[in-house]
């Protein structure tokens, strides 16, 4: 099964990206997923169930850490790929 995960980072800094938003983007850009799609209003990314539950995990605990106060996500499952790739 593949997964998009879609999602932000509160408090919002119009001005330069908030430590919690520069770690949420770490953990995505270091995950191995098939796609990332990093904006200043919102994050969407693509992969195995495997690596994104994994990467929501990671989303989750590394920007808390950071100081977030609201974590806003959803995730989606995606049309199975027919060569099976991606299956758990």
């Amino acid at each position: 099964m593949r997964l998009r995960l879609e999602f932000t980072t509160e408090p919002f800094d119009l001005d330069e990206p908030p430590p919690h938003a520069l770690a949420a983007r770490e953990v995505v850009s270091g995950a191995g997923l098939d796609a990332v799609d990093v904006g200043p209003f919102g994050n969407t990314v693509e992969g195995s169930a495997d690596a994104v539950l994994t990467t929501v995990d990671a989303v989750l605990r590394r920007a808390l850490a950071a100081g977030a106060t609201r974590i806003s996500l959803q995730v989606n499952a995606l049309a199975e790929d027919p060569s099976g790739a991606g299956s758990i």
